[in-house]
């Protein structure tokens, strides 16, 4: 448990419910009295109405929570607007309000969100080009795979500052409020080095678990054997185990929002991850994957200018298919593509993180109700909200000191 209203884990120790909320699509409940009111004979109606008795949405064929001609609704039909004091509706939300919502906070907290991401993606770029120039294209045809192992430590240094400044601001823009790049900072610094641990265990979980697949065949090979089928029997358990490591990967996918925002521990994050995600895996995965693939799409379209550019200006060579060369780049193509890097990876590391916090609050909607206590701390009177705002003890996404 943690001293954080609205994030803070609930208390009960019973599983989570994936009946105590109805599906995003389902539609609202109708308020309104048990049985339909007799009509008043000595109360005249407006000038058309029906003189049968039937209601208005009988009359004239239309469904319950539907206007009426003349856009009045009468008095207690239609379901109540789900309250949306920030970036999203406090209730469960389909996929494309999930998008919606973090294309949402990146337009609405520009100045926030694009100053981190930019400054994350300029030292991302930097360590790449640093790599570039100092392989030069010497090792061959291992180029590619080598600046891909070099830049991996930064790239997941970086990867643990944008999860959690991102998840604070996105947390905040939830709640309808905003968030400087400073305060982002000094709410995620205490759980960096968590979050560091987390981010290790759990890029290296899936990775292991494949590597510890093929470890058979890799050393069946290395004895000298030659049997073709035992080696593809060994193959096969090492293919086996890719759907584990991306099992595993969705499994424990919201684990550092669960870390940053409840202020638990790694093994405690991991746990209310599993808990989340149990029974939704194929929503998560689903979710999940499409965010990557249009943030790969977005990367794309941004490169893809840049690197013709470089290659009508001469700062590339091409291959003998008329491709361009990309194990031997010259300086001036190194920096037009790291420019094109900079410009992609301001913009969808933010989308993708702001995703991933999405879908976890999603999933403790769902299952948890946490719309009514988010409400409670948007500060929205209906739901039991002071209307004024917060003090520091119970702002959502710092903790007491």
């Amino acid at each position: 448990m943690t001293d954080t209203p609205g994030w803070a884990s609930p208390s009960s120790s019973e599983p989570p419910r994936d009946d105590a909320r109805p599906p995003a699509d389902a539609p609202a409940a109708v308020p309104g009295p048990s049985a339909p009111p007799q009509a008043a004979p000595d109360r005249p109606g407006p000038a058309g109405a029906p003189e049968n008795g039937q209601p208005w949405g009988k009359q004239w064929g239309q469904q319950w929570g539907q206007q009426p001609p003349g856009g009045h609704r009468p008095y207690g039909w239609g379901a109540p607007a789900s309250p949306k004091p920030g970036v999203i509706p406090l209730r469960p939300l389909s996929f494309g309000e999930l998008l919606d919502g973090a294309v949402t906070t990146v337009r609405r907290h520009w100045r926030t969100v694009l100053s981190l991401s930019l400054g994350l993606a300029v030292l991302s770029q930097a360590g790449s080009v640093l790599v570039d120039l100092l392989v030069k294209g010497k090792t061959g045809e291992s180029t590619q795979t080598l600046r891909l192992l070099a830049g991996m430590p930064l790239e997941l240094l970086l990867n643990v500052f944008a999860t959690a400044l991102l998840t604070i601001v996105v947390s905040r823009a939830v709640l309808g409020r905003s968030v400087t790049a400073g305060e982002a900072w000094r709410d995620a610094r205490p759980r960096l080095l968590q979050l560091l641990g987390l981010t290790l265990l759990t890029a290296l979980l899936g990775p292991g678990v494949i590597l510890l697949g093929f470890a058979p065949m890799a050393g069946y090979g290395l004895a000298g054997g030659g049997s073709d089928a035992l080696t593809g029997l060994l193959s096969l358990l090492g293919l086996l185990t890719v759907p584990v490591a991306l099992w595993l990967w969705i499994r424990f996918s919201l684990a550092a929002p669960a870390l940053m925002l409840e202020k638990q521990g790694v093994l405690t994050a991991l746990s209310r991850s599993r808990r989340l995600v149990r029974g939704a895996w194929w929503r998560v995965l689903g979710i999940t994957v499409l965010s990557y693939l249009l943030a790969l799409v977005v990367a794309v379209v941004i490169a893809v200018p840049f690197q013709l550019l470089g290659v009508l200006l001469g700062f590339e060579s091409l291959n003998g298919q008329g491709l361009p060369d990309a194990a031997d780049r010259g300086v001036a193509m190194v920096l037009l593509m790291a420019v094109a890097g900079i410009i992609a990876g301001t913009f969808t590391t933010p989308f993708i993180a702001a995703v991933g916090v999405l879908v976890y609050i999603d999933q403790r909607i769902r299952r948890e109700a946490l719309d009514i206590e988010l409400a409670r701390a948007a500060g929205l009177p209906e739901h039991g909200g002071s209307g004024s705002g917060w003090g520091a003890q119970a702002d959502p996404t710092s903790a007491r000191r």
